[in-house]
């Protein structure tokens, strides 16, 4: 990875930690001040879908693990199982 997309609430010191420590490019998602009500942000529904789709694995609903590499592992175990379903799904022919 070399660019991660984040909301709003994580600039500041974040951004430079990312480039020199990880460096990794953190590019904010930001809403714009004149937008009133619900606005679907660019980027952000990606993100917000891959959550959803984490969140169908019923161990990952509430948060069960007792350690950060227990938690890693299940989230690494529900991608792998969305993944999976997803290449195993028949494609349509080409006619």
């Amino acid at each position: 990875m070399a660019l991660l997309w984040a909301d709003g609430g994580c600039t500041g010191s974040l951004v430079e930690y990312g480039l020199t420590v990880l460096a990794l490019v953190l590019a904010i998602v930001k809403r714009s001040d004149d937008m009133r009500g619900f606005v679907v942000l660019p980027k952000r529904r990606i993100v917000e879908r891959f959550f959803a789709h984490l969140m169908r694995s019923r161990r990952l609903v509430r948060d069960f693990e007792r350690s950060t590499s227990s938690a890693e592992a299940m989230v690494y175990w529900s991608a792998t199982m969305l993944m999976t379903r997803r290449l195993a799904r028949p494609r349509p022919s080409r006619a």
